[in-house]
Order: structure tokens, then sequence, then C-alpha cells
């Protein structure tokens, strides 16, 4: 008995490892996949990294000035908004191409504070902020009868607020600019996600 439970345990977590690995390779993927499509936005400082948190996780970081914002504000500024113009139909158009769909959990855009004020007050300023962008991407998008992605995009899409608790340092010291900011947070699918939906859409057919 005790031999079989060893065997099984081993058999568990090799399976798990396999998972592990899968979804890595999967996350690495599409990192390189993504990279090349937003290419034309690196030029701008645009970057698409792996989310050290989140072995499944990128992490699409856009440059200060553009999605930062001013002391206890969520309006986006003229530059951000410009930028969103362009950057939002790019990124739905990847995104729910047919290279990317089904690799793809979820899109959270992310906002952030400074460490002034209460936490409290930085939650619903952080989830105001990333609601402001939210709501300018859908606004870049237009309707679903001009814009076949915008539905899929929507599925993917969420806002959330993180408040002040990764507020960025530099050399020790904190950076209020920078910290009050909207970054994007893209998550692809682990291998019991995509499992799942091969099995749903087998049993649909």
């Amino acid at each position: 008995m005790t031999s079989l439970m060893v065997i099984f345990i081993l058999l568990l977590v090799a399976s798990l490892n396999n998972a592990k690995a899968e979804g890595e390779s999967a996350r690495n993927a599409v990192l390189s996949n993504l990279q090349r499509a937003l290419q034309k936005f690196a030029a701008q400082g645009v970057t698409v990294e792996a989310d050290p948190k989140d072995p499944l996780g990128l992490l699409v970081l856009v440059p200060g000035g553009l999605l930062n914002f001013e002391v206890d504000k969520w309006d986006i500024r003229p530059a951000g908004i410009s930028f969103l113009h362009e950057f939002a139909p790019r990124l739905a158009n990847t995104a729910c191409s047919k290279d990317f769909r089904s690799e793809m959990a979820s899109i959270v855009v992310e906002g952030h504070t400074d460490t002034t004020g209460t936490d409290e007050h930085n939650l619903q300023l952080s989830q105001n902020r990333s609601m402001s962008v939210v709501q300018q991407i859908l606004h870049e998008l237009g309707d679903a009868s001009t814009n076949g992605n915008r539905a899929c995009f929507l599925d993917l899409l969420s806002a959330n607020g993180r408040g002040s608790v990764e507020a960025i340092k530099v050399n020790g010291k904190e950076d209020r600019e920078k910290s009050r900011r909207v970054i994007f947070k893209i998550r692809v699918r682990s291998l019991e996600q995509r499992e799942i939906k091969a099995l749903l859409g087998f049993v649909m057919v």
C-alpha cells in the first residue's frame, strides 16, 4: 500500500511539473508573438515582459506620461488618449486573432496610486483609474457592428484597482509620479483551462 501511495505521489508531481512546463511554454510563445505584434509601440517605450509573480502572466508596461495620473485624479491625459486611440485596437485585434484567442485567459487593466492618502481612498482611486482606461478603450473600439473583435475583447477585459501596494521605488525612495499609473496584465490559459475548452468544444460539436 505504501509503495502504491509513493508511486501515485510521484506520478502526481510529474504531472504537475509537466502542466507547469506546458503553461510556461504557452506563455513564452504568446510573449514572443505579442512582442512582435506590438513592435510598432516599442518606439514609444511600450514593453511586453513575463510577469515575475505569475508563471502564466505577461505585463504590458506603458512609459511614463501616457497612462500616469495627476494627484488624486483619474482623468486620462491627452497624450494617453492619443496613445489608446492607436494601441487599444491593435491590442484587441492581436488578442482576438486566431493565433492568440485560444491562448488568452484574461486581460486586466490594473490601476495604482502613490502612498499618499488612506488605503481605502487609494483603493477606490486606483479602481477609478483602471475603469477610466477601460471606458476609453471601449470608446476607441467603437460598437460591435463596426468592430467584430469588440465582444471578444470585452469578454477578456476587466478593471482592477490595487491601491498603493505596488508603489514604484527608485533607489529606495518612492517615485510618486511613476506610482500613479495603469498597466496591462495578460494571462494565458493554463493547461487545465485549455483542456476544458477543448472538451467543451468537442461536446458542442
